[in-house]
């Protein structure tokens, strides 16, 4: 592509005029948590401001609202031990409990609050719902812009580590020529963002918001990067295929084929035709079915799940038990809790207080339910070939739910710039794998620079 494809003045004027005005009027908006993060709209609302207008935000949880979590963990009523030396039937008691020990005593939410500040943080307005971003632009002019979207149950939190080598890759020994303006938006009814009052916020809406949002900052062109429901988001944009959106890359490829998702609908036995990439993949997947009784009761039932907003220990439980390729809970997270090595997978570069920052965050916002609905409003099988033509690039980690063969990614992405199988890293790969996952997107998208 040209330099002129992604035009940096009208977006960098939009930016620097925004902020400037902030800084002039003293009107960064402050975030004070009450029983939900609807002060984030009442907050803006109060500056008289246009709500379709990017706002700069800031983070504050009054220390009321950490010492009553504090208080609602110790108080916890705990159930009586599994009765199986596993993980087989659920969380693991013991697992819950080290987390608890740690949440109620030592966890400072002060020091994610201070990282979150440290960046440029906004909202706007978008299509009756506030929608919440991090946007960070790169020094460097004929950067890419990119969306970066995350899943459940994660949240922007997810990103941090990847912000600065992907906006500043000469500081990391990479080319200016690989840098990107960078997005990071919350999901609807995650984190920051506001909650939809009404039906139809799915990846379909989603995916168009944030087509707006990015038109918003002044992007003519840009690309969409995510994993998990980020993934699905980019995928389904891929498939609207926007004239602003040159390509997408993503580390949670839909690729099954039809007849492959027949069959493991009916509990087949893998088929014999299968290269050894395609049974790893299909056996991945066979394992995953007796693993997602959460997107069940989420994508069926999620207004009873009342628990994640009266306990916090009920909330961390419920969103520790996400799978990857190597079992549930996660294997990267059951590490990080423990702070060690579990069954063999390490835990990479996630932490207990980055787990704990996650779960804190949907806690504070009061968003286990109103995230849970987003599996609601999904009504198409997350892992089905994606069927788009637009760019598309695939890092197919393996410990992802599944590790997405070539052949399938082939079928799945008509126009498919990049397929790797990266050495390590699971299903949360920006948090595990920051350093990997960066060469992943750079390279990734590489070809659309050119």
């Amino acid at each position: 592509m040209s330099d002129n494809t992604f035009p940096q003045s009208p977006s960098r004027r939009r930016f620097v005029g925004v902020a400037a005005a902030a800084v002039a009027a003293g009107s960064l908006s402050q975030l004070a948590f009450a029983q939900t993060n609807q002060a984030i709209t009442d907050a803006a609302s109060s500056t008289g401001a246009d709500k379709t207008a990017v706002r700069p935000l800031r983070i504050h949880v009054p220390e009321s609202q950490l010492t009553d979590l504090r208080r609602r963990i110790k108080a916890t009523r705990w159930p009586d031990r599994e009765v199986v030396t596993d993980d087989s039937q659920g969380v693991p008691l013991a697992m819950i409990q080290e987390l608890a020990r740690h949440w109620s005593t030592d966890y400072d939410w002060r020091k994610v609050e201070a990282k979150l500040n440290a960046l440029p943080n906004f909202v706007t307005e978008i299509d009756g719902v506030d929608i919440h971003f991090i946007h960070v632009r790169s020094k460097h002019e004929n950067a890419m812009p990119l969306v970066v979207t995350h899943g459940w149950p994660g949240s922007v939190i997810e990103q941090l580590k990847i912000i600065d080598p992907l906006v500043n890759p000469t500081a990391y020994g990479a080319s200016a020529s690989d840098a990107f303006h960078l997005v990071i938006p919350s999901l609807p009814g995650y984190g920051f963002s506001g909650k939809p009052r009404e039906v139809g916020w799915g990846p379909e809406r989603t995916a168009r918001a944030w087509v707006v949002m990015m038109k918003r900052l002044g992007y003519a062109k840009f690309a969409a990067q995510g994993g998990d429901l980020g993934g699905i988001v980019a995928n389904v944009m891929a498939k609207q295929a926007p004239p602003e959106l040159i390509g997408i890359h993503v580390n949670f490829p839909a690729t099954v084929p039809p007849a492959i998702a027949k069959a493991l609908q009916v509990g087949d036995p893998a088929p014999a035709s299968l290269s050894a990439d395609e049974r790893l993949a299909y056996d991945q997947l066979s394992a995953l079915s007796k693993r997602r009784a959460y997107a069940l009761e989420q994508g069926t039932r999620p207004q009873t799940l009342y628990g994640l907003a009266d306990s916090p220990v009920a909330l961390a439980s419920w969103l520790l038990d996400h799978p990857d390729g190597y079992g549930q809970p996660a294997a990267a997270l059951t590490s990080a809790v423990f702070g060690r090595t579990i069954n063999g997978h390490s835990a990479g570069d996630v932490t207990r207080d980055d787990v704990l920052d996650d779960i804190t965050l949907y806690w504070l916002t009061n968003t286990g339910v109103s995230a849970a609905r987003f599996y609601w409003e999904s009504h198409f099988n997350f892992y089905a070939a994606a069927d788009v033509s637009v760019p598309a690039a695939v890092s197919a980690f393996p410990g992802e739910n599944y590790q997405a063969p070539q052949s399938w990614s082939e079928q799945a992405y008509h126009n498919l710039i990049y397929y790797n199988r990266p050495e390590k890293g699971g299903h949360f790969a920006a948090w595990e794998q920051p350093r990997l996952f960066v060469e992943e997107v750079r390279a990734g998208l590489r070809p659309l620079r050119t």
